[in-house]
């Protein structure tokens, strides 16, 4: 149980850390007592047609549900126990994709 809490605590803290190191380009709602380790919110510049863009563009890229609860809008990933690592680096890679190729968006 030890080794699973660790895992999730390393998965949300790598999401978290770039989330915070982008610029304000990403942004987490969630004050950091409250932030959960397991489905991490965030919204790309506060705009939501640039949200339908970077959910469109994920599902073509096999990262899919990103999109955030309905009544809060924004984006979400789930990072399950069963998400590996690798699955956070993927996700990482493809923020920092989206974020050079959509730099008219950037603050």
């Amino acid at each position: 149980m030890a080794k699973i809490k660790e895992e999730a605590k390393n998965r949300s803290e790598k999401l978290y850390n770039f989330i915070e190191s982008s610029g304000g380009y990403f942004t987490n709602p969630v004050q950091v007592p409250f932030r959960s380790k397991m489905n991490i919110p965030f919204r790309i510049c506060k705009n939501d047609k640039l949200e339908a863009k970077f959910t469109k563009y994920a599902i073509a890229n096999g990262l899919i549900d990103l999109a955030g609860h309905r009544s809060v809008g924004g984006c979400r990933a789930s990072l399950y126990n069963a998400m590996p690592m690798e699955g956070v680096d993927a996700l990482i890679n493809f923020m920092k994709q989206f974020k050079n190729e959509n730099p008219e968006a950037k603050l």
